[in-house]
């Protein structure tokens, strides 16, 4: 019984000590827990210009996943924030468009993910870069890129020929904690 009960202050003395470790360094702390969840070398750590340290977790392509809910995403070659998500489970690229009121995609990517539409939904006019085109109201059970996860979102299912891409619009960004242009990446944080 004491042993036990050495052991659980033991283990409640270190589970205190956490936040006295994060406020006193934000990046030692992140260092320890980009350690603890890579069986490889702790994370690298980069330097901003502002003096600011991010801890890279993970890299996949263009998309960084920083410590916490944080994603950061690299322009690519035409200045554009492409971003790789899980729609519903399923991987797809995207380019996030704060222009857009909604997440933006064709019928075919919407069945890919699970969307089942009828001719009869196709009921609204939309404007877009392109021209008017008719588009359907959907859901989105679930979005994701890195950490950052989203039930529930809004989005518009155009046809095939409107559209060749899925654009990540503002019915996802809103719900963000906050996105701002860092450096030349975009950095999501929910």
């Amino acid at each position: 019984m004491v042993r036990k009960l050495i052991f659980l202050a033991a283990l409640v003395g270190t589970a205190a000590s956490v936040p006295m470790i994060y406020q006193s360094s934000p990046e030692t702390y992140q260092e320890l827990v980009a350690s603890f969840f890579r069986d490889e070398e702790p994370a690298a750590v980069a330097s901003t210009p502002s003096g600011a340290r991010l801890s890279r977790l993970e890299v996949s392509g263009e998309t960084a996943v920083l410590a916490g809910k944080k994603v950061s995403i690299t322009p690519d070659a035409r200045g554009h924030f492409m971003g790789q998500f899980k729609m519903n489970g399923r991987e797809i690229t995207a380019l996030i468009d704060t222009g857009a009121t909604y997440i933006a995609m064709n019928k075919a990517t919407a069945s890919r993910i699970g969307i089942r539409l009828s001719p009869s939904d196709f009921k609204y006019t939309v404007s877009t870069a392109n021209g008017q085109t008719k588009a359907a109201s959907a859901r989105i059970d679930t979005v994701q890129i890195g950490r950052i996860y989203l039930d529930n979102v809004e989005a518009v299912v155009l046809s095939d020929s409107a559209l060749d891409g899925v654009l990540v619009g503002m019915s996802f960004m809103k719900r963000l904690g906050r996105f701002q242009v860092q450096n030349g990446a975009l950095v999501l944080e929910q």
